[in-house]
């Protein structure tokens, strides 16, 4: 598939967040909403997870997290647990990238991380090839995070649920409120324009108006909507 997200050489994984972790964030809220509290059935040989018969999704496996020495280890370095090929292809594609524009969490198999980190490296890599959601399985201290794509995950796609998406985003995440905007609109396939002092998205008719700083923090958001 081809990115809605321009990279270059000047991205680091900090930037691609800004740019992409909002629709992750958004895309993993609506799984969690869609599970509720069920215990999944995960299969790693085959690469599928579900929760009861009719919530059944085949996955690729990003990486892994010890929680007890804190290191993030990428699937697509599996030499030592022969992981099936075919669960690991978009974290390949993640090497690739990693190492097309020398981004060095992206192209290392093993550095320290967080929990918390961890969450926005998958939040930035689904939000990237726009999955319908991640999920962390727990073994005993190994952290598994997958990522699902699949129609069977609704998405709300307002004008008010872009709004409280990117509010939150941009308050709770070190981020770029402004890179946050912009990508988070182009991954939903919605008009962007940019001034100086305020950026504007353009959800059919609607209009949202986002006021900037100098510093590039978000100092108002107005809406112009169909109905007004």
């Amino acid at each position: 598939m081809k990115l809605k997200i321009k990279i270059t050489e000047r991205d680091t994984l900090q930037s691609l967040f800004s740019k992409c972790g909002g629709l992750g964030l958004e895309h993993h809220n609506d799984l969690e909403n869609l599970i509720k509290d069920k215990n999944p059935d995960f299969n790693l040989e085959n690469g599928t997870i579900k929760w009861g018969e009719d919530l059944k999704f085949n996955f690729q496996l990003l990486g892994t997290l010890s929680l007890q020495d804190e290191k993030w280890y990428w699937a697509w370095d599996n030499q030592d647990i022969e992981l099936p090929e075919k669960i690991i292809k978009q974290s390949e594609k993640v090497k690739e990238i990693g190492e097309k524009y020398t981004i060095n969490q992206m192209k290392e198999n093993m550095f320290q991380a967080s929990l918390h980190e961890a969450h926005i490296i998958s939040m930035t890599i689904t939000g990237l090839f726009e999955d319908d959601g991640y999920y962390v399985i727990d073994f005993e201290g190994l952290l598994f995070f997958i990522a699902i794509k699949s129609d069977k995950i609704p998405h709300e796609k307002t004008v008010e649920r872009f709004l409280y998406n990117y509010n939150t985003f941009q308050k709770e995440f070190d981020v770029n409120p402004r890179l946050a905007l912009e990508g988070y609109a182009k991954l939903n396939d919605y008009g962007y324009k940019e001034r100086d002092e305020f950026s504007v998205v353009v959800i059919g008719q609607s209009r949202i108006i986002v006021g900037f700083s100098e510093k590039e923090k978000v100092t108002h958001i107005q809406t112009m909507l169909e109905n007004d």
